[in-house]
């Protein structure tokens, strides 16, 4: 055993004191290098789960390309007449977009593989389609949200991890670049879920036609500012490692061919493919479409760094958020040395910011009151007023109609008039002429 190199980290606070760490020379053999081993024997012995969502229209392939993808019939054979998708006509979901998922055990070399295929059947064919993504953000979401209470569980020694750990998303050969629906799309579920965009049915474009799609598809993810998934490398990497990763995120997007048959060459030999009258394609051979690099990177190469980006980077952000909108917030005082004096220091401040905060919102109670009572006595000033205006009116109407009566009234006892020759005589005086003139005739 060869001896290998230690480091020396001072505690720091009470920290885990990585930094300022001291490189020290082992002079024999420890062990703990073999802890990738035992690693590897625990992961033997509990099998993986990996969770891949398939969206796209129907007719693209999907359930083909992933059968032929895990080497296994994954999902079953559906039967294809002349009304189906692959012969062009498309089928509308009167219910909008499905959600589905498939399950299958697969064991390669003594290791188990838990795989959960989620489909997403309707998408894109319905004649609205601006609010397709949504039921399929909230399907990861709620993933998210399962886990997490699980998480928050008492017991949690077995915890069930449906979570989202890939999703390809199959766009229609067009030739002319992603559509609306293909940008909301990518736009609403990138920081959800690893987005690794496919082109289906590449065999219906020729290779010039597929390189410039591409460019085209990628101008359009960075314009709109969407992540992708796409290999990287580190400085643990060798030479080979990292050529196969600038290999295998210069075909991205991926456009792949898939076929559950095999076909035979001119050679005699059995290859999966498909027969066309001008040739075959081979659906793993590198020349003919992007096959191999998709199976490479998601099952070979970059399944766990998958699991791991999912876990550590997607999940963990809508953690923070969904904590935070409940109203969590991280203590970091626990991380801290105690120390009395500050502690009591800032209890009083957030005292008097607790008590300034209760005078404000007192005092503007007491203003809103009082502008409410301002706004009710004038309002019965102005009905008290309108009542006296109204009675002033009716007074004076009634002034002048007892003036009208009144003066009715005095033009009824007025004196009848009397003749212009002679002054005015009163009744009894006329009465005592009148008798006068008899007494001269008798």
């Amino acid at each position: 055993m060869r001896a290998g190199t230690a480091t020396q980290s001072p505690a720091i606070g009470g920290g885990n004191g990585s930094a300022g760490a001291a490189k020290k020379k082992m002079n024999g053999y420890v062990g703990f290098s073999n802890y990738p081993n035992q690693q590897h024997r625990r992961s033997i012995k509990r099998g993986f789960n990996f969770t891949l969502m398939v969206v796209g229209e129907s007719g693209l392939g999907k359930s083909t390309l992933i059968n032929t993808l895990f080497e296994s019939r994954v999902y079953p054979v559906k039967d294809v007449d002349d009304s189906s998708p692959r012969s062009g006509a498309q089928v509308a979901s009167p219910t909008g977009v499905d959600i589905t998922s498939v399950s299958a055990d697969i064991v390669e070399n003594g290791v188990k593989l838990r795989l959960s295929v989620v489909d997403t059947p309707g998408f894109g064919d319905s004649v609205n389609n601006d609010e397709a993504w949504r039921p399929i953000l909230e399907n990861i979401e709620s993933r998210f949200d399962a886990y997490l209470a699980q998480e928050n569980r008492v017991n949690r020694s077995k915890i069930v991890d449906n979570r989202v750990n890939v999703l390809l998303y199959f766009i229609k050969p067009t030739g002319h670049g992603l559509r609306a629906m293909d940008i909301e799309f990518m736009k609403h579920l990138h920081t959800r879920v690893n987005l690794v965009p496919v082109i289906a049915r590449a065999d219906t474009l020729t290779p010039r036609e597929v390189e410039q799609f591409k460019a085209k598809i990628l101008a359009d993810i960075n314009f709109h500012g969407i992540h992708i998934f796409k290999p990287v490398s580190d400085h643990f990497d060798d030479p080979e490692t990292i050529s196969d990763n600038k290999a295998i995120a210069g075909k991205i997007p991926f456009a792949v061919v898939g076929s559950e048959q095999f076909v035979v060459r001119e050679d005699g030999t059995r290859v999966r493919g498909r027969q066309y009258p001008w040739g075959v394609i081979e659906v793993e051979n590198e020349n003919h479409n992007d096959f191999v690099a998709l199976r490479q990177m998601l099952l070979r190469t970059h399944m766990e760094e998958l699991r791991d980006e999912t876990d550590v980077s997607l999940y963990e952000s809508y953690r923070t958020q969904k904590l935070l909108a409940l109203g969590h917030v991280q203590d970091n005082s626990v991380f801290r040395e105690f120390n009395p004096r500050r502690q009591q220091e800032e209890e009083e401040r957030l005292h008097t910011a607790k008590m300034h905060k209760l005078e404000a919102e007192m005092s503007a109670v007491f203003k809103q009151k009082v502008h409410e009572k301002e706004g009710k006595l004038k309002q019965s000033e102005e009905e008290l007023h309108s009542r006296h205006q109204t009675m002033k009116t009716t007074l004076e109407k009634q002034r002048r109609d007892l003036d009208e009566k009144k003066s009715r009234l005095t033009q009824s006892d007025t004196p009848h008039s009397v003749p212009a020759t002679g002054s005015y005589v009163e009744p009894a005086q006329r009465m005592a002429s009148k008798d006068k003139k008899k007494n001269r005739f008798f």
